[in-house]
């Protein structure tokens, strides 16, 4: 298999399953192997474009969102628990555990792309918000984090500072809406195929590998 893989992932920082999902990415295109050259790039995605900075209590948040109990909700973040030790991610959340806006996150991550720094970053900060309970709306914490992934710490102020790449995430988030994603993470592979969800290695990797096969054969 030698022809390039195209993967536009549509994310935001606090899903759950996006990191579920990112990780289980990861883990298939290493099984497909280095012999499939992949450009991969994060895309913005707000869940709570709304939420202040300040957060909100994740208990509180996920039961008023989708009208569930606090008995759901629980078992709801044991079963995302379950699914993301599986692909190695670590996820300590608990019912006083903050949700936050992201969108200074969203523009960081676009700076980082100009610094071939991206991924780096997106991992960074799903640890920093998932395992350590880090509050990722908070811009000097957003600084320091920038720096965690090779990144210059004050150009990050900078950017945070200011309003820079702000028109350019808002662009990037109606675009994606006007191409039908309306949930993530949505993976899109050579601008054609949808893989939706947070999905297991496996299922990865088999489309993955079908995707290849059918566009070889055309």
């Amino acid at each position: 298999m030698s022809k390039t893989l195209k993967i536009d992932f549509v994310s935001d920082i606090v899903c759950p399953w996006c990191a579920i999902g990112l990780a289980g990415l990861n883990t298939a295109l290493e099984r497909i192997g280095p012999a499939t050259p992949v450009d991969l790039t994060i895309h913005p995605f707000e869940l709570n474009p709304d939420l202040p900075a300040a957060g909100q209590d994740q208990l509180e948040h996920i039961t008023e969102k989708y009208n569930i109990s606090a008995d759901q909700a629980r078992a709801n973040r044991e079963q995302i628990r379950a699914r993301a030790a599986r692909v190695g991610f670590t996820m300590n959340r608990g019912d006083a555990s903050r949700v936050y806006n992201t969108f200074d996150g969203h523009r960081l991550l676009a700076w980082a792309q100009q610094k071939n720094a991206q991924m780096t970053l997106k991992q960074v900060l799903l640890n920093a918000y998932f395992t350590d309970g880090k509050n990722i709306a908070d811009r000097e914490v957003l600084a320091d984090l920038a720096a965690q992934a090779g990144l210059d710490r004050a150009e990050a102020s900078e950017v945070l500072a200011s309003d820079r790449f702000a028109q350019e995430v808002r662009a990037e988030e109606a675009l994606w809406v006007q191409r039908g994603i309306s949930s993530v993470p949505a993976v899109v592979v050579n601008d054609r195929y949808l893989i939706s969800g947070g999905q297991p290695p496996e299922v990865f990797e088999e489309q993955l590998r079908a995707i290849l096969a059918g566009d070889e054969r055309e």
